[in-house]
């Protein structure tokens, strides 16, 4: 007899029975809902029924509308009851499920996001994906209850061919989440710091900071790259300076409470999207701490002492482990908590208070947030505002200070978002490394022990009897094997412990959980996987690029040199550098996805030069002959040679005549501009902060085809060889820095090498 569908009451479902906020949240539906597991599965297999899985968590926003929307619907639960499986996931407790089918609706929809919406055979195979579907059709999208009907019919009418798309599906997501990391033959070298550099200053806004345009997220992995490269790169340290102050003083920081919110809307960082995520906070708050101790800046300073009491405040456990995140939304509408209209402001500060704060936190111009209403933001630094003033800022900050404490309580009798409770060990050991790093850079040792604080709490109830490492506690019970995240963010914190302290313990807890990371999840070709192996994964990757959080891969590398480093263990390094072999290709490949990464085999070349200079009899020499160097792709700056001369005199209107000569090695050529073939990238020449006019490319020679017969009405392409000289006049704009950026493909008789961009400094 077949398994009885459970009907749920206007109670509760079967969610009601879990830990996790994000599922909670749907234990009134009238969806047939399954938290993720054997029963669900072995219900898809047993009644031969499609699963549709929704992934989410507690703080997306779409989430909840899609939860209101169609999931409290009456007649899209019956159609969904009726013809699938229901399973409902929180990313956070399975990442390793999240990026696997994550993988799946980028693949299908060449986009991604949360809400996921994806459904699969009973053998867990995708066929379909999405992400927000409205009940109906509207917005340009599908109504889900369409979707819904189209694909049951699909199953009981073609069922063959959504069988072979899921298959071939399943191909794709093994070749993509499986053979992405090759080893190389060699660690990556030092030089994939700098070129990562020169990614971020392409993308670079100089006016507002941050990369690229609207939305701006702080994408903590490239904060890092730049603290990494400062002392040595003064354009890594203005990228740095600039994003941070300008995220400090945007409505992405709490300007109020303290923390930051997960992203801005608009390319000024004055409006964000509001929940609060302790990973963004734990990760951030050490970006500014190191910041603080790397330019002396005093507002880094603030954000540290403000972001660190507003964890303790908001986000952390009387047992002393911090909670996931604070919702963007309350009573269905973003931000409500935190915006603010004129009125409202003026109501509580009076007239003459409020017209002195209101140019200092910008809401003294037109409200521009949905509503008539503003988010708080500092449109000038208070420093450049007390010089303009002529008051000591000390006077200046003591003023502000004590009104925005009066809107702070004003605010706080508001209804408040929704806190998911959850702690989970990952970002657990965010945060522990930037309070631990804070209470150092500061020299506070109130945000150490704040730090030391969370580690016991994270050791002492996610350790059971000192056994594995679990993911996620909540309602005082801890569940889920850990996962590589896991492991490498609290090994981070530990180690920040240590430094903080000099406590030897916090250093044995590191080493422990390193070894167990190895055992665990450890890959006989080096690195580290996701999870590990069970029943109800389709497939273990090991994922290596930066996210939200920088990769975990890249973090586990930087552990374990840390502690080759400190306990002169050479295993640690050897482990390192298998890892960096397994993932050296991405460097060369795909280095704007894996700037943590290039942080790592920086540091693996100090550190290996370090314990080479210290261990005993190596000092003049290896022990044994040295590796074999295996083959490698040529650098383009090897190969090709620019040389710019600009004229010294310019003209009335500033433009001056410049010549770009270009020396490419024997045997290798460019692409000429044109081409030839719209599939082939020209080589170009653009200006960054500069005008360019009366550009002149050189003619391209034709390159001799191959053997063999050309095709019908084929034409070679055009290619430069040996020395080309561009040609052109150039204007800088009088406060500009400028530079020209140089973009070419290099090719030989048989390859092509991965397109650069190349800068060149005007020499001004």
């Amino acid at each position: 007899m077949s398994e009885q569908p459970h009907a749920p009451d206007s109670a509760t479902n079967r969610l009601a029975g879990e830990s996790s906020p994000y599922l909670l949240l749907h234990r009134h539906n009238p969806v047939d809902w399954y938290p993720w597991g054997e029963e669900a599965l072995a219900r898809s297999r047993h009644e031969d029924k499609p699963i549709f899985l929704s992934v989410g968590y507690s703080t997306c926003y779409w989430c909840h509308v899609m939860e209101r929307e169609s999931f409290s619907d009456p007649r899209v639960a019956a159609a969904m009851n009726r013809d699938f499986v229901n399973i409902k996931l929180d990313r956070e407790e399975r990442p390793d499920l999240d990026e696997i089918y994550m993988t799946a609706t980028q693949i299908l929809t060449g986009q991604g996001g949360w809400p996921n919406s994806v459904f699969l055979t009973p053998d867990l195979k995708p066929f379909f994906a999405g992400t927000y579907f409205p009940p109906a059709d509207r917005y340009g999208r599908p109504g889900f209850a369409s979707v819904l009907r189209d694909l049951a019919d699909a199953w009981r009418e073609r069922r063959g061919e959504v069988e072979e798309q899921a298959a071939e599906m399943a191909a794709a997501m093994r070749r993509f989440l499986e053979e992405r990391a090759q080893p190389a033959a060699a660690p990556p070298g030092t030089a994939a710091a700098w070129r990562a550099v020169d990614g971020l200053a392409r993308r670079f806004d100089r006016e507002w900071g941050g990369f690229g345009d609207a939305p701006k997220f702080p994408t903590p992995s490239n904060l890092f790259l730049l603290q990494e490269m400062a002392a040595e790169r003064p354009e890594a340290a203005e990228m740095l300076a600039a994003t941070l102050d300008a995220m400090a003083r945007g409505g992405i920081y709490d300007q109020l409470a303290g923390g930051f919110h997960r992203y801005a809307t608009d390319r000024e960082w004055k409006v964000p999207h509001f929940e609060k995520m302790l990973y963004d906070n734990g990760l951030l708050l050490e970006l500014f701490a190191r910041e603080h101790a790397r330019s002396g800046s005093e507002q880094a300073a603030r954000v540290v002492r403000e972001t660190a009491a507003f964890l303790a405040r908001e986000m952390t456990a009387e047992e002393g482990g911090l909670w996931s995140a604070i919702d963007a939304e309350t009573a269905g509408e973003e931000g409500a908590y935190y915006v603010w209209s004129r009125a409202e402001i003026d109501a509580e500060l009076g007239g003459e208070d409020a017209a002195f704060l209101a140019p200092l936190l910008g809401f003294d111009g037109p409200p521009f947030f949905e509503g008539g209403r503003y988010v708080l933001w500092v449109p000038a630094p208070w420093e450049e505002v007390a010089r303009r003033r002529r008051l000591p800022l000390a006077e200046l900050l003591g003023e502000i200070e004590a009104l925005k404490s009066r809107l702070l309580a004003a605010r706080s009798r508001r209804p408040r978002p929704a806190t998911d409770d959850k702690l989970l060990a990952d970002w657990n050991g965010t945060a522990i490394a930037g309070l631990a790093t804070a209470g150092e850079m500061l020299g506070e040792p109130a945000l150490t022990r704040q730090a030391a604080r969370a580690a016991d709490f994270v050791l002492g109830t996610m350790r059971p009897n000192g056994g594995p490492l679990l993911h996620a506690r909540r309602g005082g019970k801890a569940k889920i094997p850990a996962y590589l995240g896991d492991y490498a963010f609290l090994v981070r914190g530990l180690l920040a412990l240590h430094r903080a302290t000099s406590d030897e313990s916090w250093l044995t807890a590191a080493a422990q959980l390193a070894a167990e990371q190895s055992s665990r999840l450890g890959d006989p070709a080096g690195g580290f996987f996701v999870a590990a192996p069970s029943p109800d994964l389709l497939f273990r990757s090991k994922d290596p690029f930066d996210g939200a959080t920088p990769s975990a891969n890249a973090v586990a590398v930087v552990n374990l040199l840390q502690l080759a480093e400190r306990t002169g263990e050479r295993s640690w390094l050897h482990q390192a550098r298998a890892a960096l072999l397994s993932f050296a290709p991405l460097l060369d490949h795909h280095l704007d996805a894996v700037r943590m990464m290039a942080i790592a085999a920086r540091r693996y070349h100090q550190a290996e030069g370090a314990m080479e200079e210290t261990a005993p009899g190596r000092r003049e020499a290896r022990a044994g002959p040295p590796p074999a160097a295996g083959p490698r792709l040529p650098s383009p700056a090897e190969l090709v040679r620019a040389d710019l001369a600009v004229a010294a005199a310019a003209t009335s209107k500033g433009w001056r005549p410049f010549r770009l000569a270009l020396e490419i090695a024997p045997g290798w050529h460019l692409q000429a501009n044109p081409a030839g073939d719209e599939f082939l990238l020209p080589t170009t020449l653009e200006g960054e902060g500069v005008e360019l006019r009366a550009l002149r490319y050189p003619p391209g020679e034709p390159l001799a085809p191959p053997a063999g017969p050309a095709g019908p009405g084929a034409s070679p392409p055009a290619v430069y060889r040996a020395r080309v000289e561009l040609a052109g006049e150039l204007r800088r704009p009088p406060a500009g820095a400028g530079r020209l950026l140089l973009t070419y493909q290099l090719c030989d008789d048989a390859r092509c090498l991965a397109p650069v961009t190349q800068a060149l400094d005007l020499g001004l």
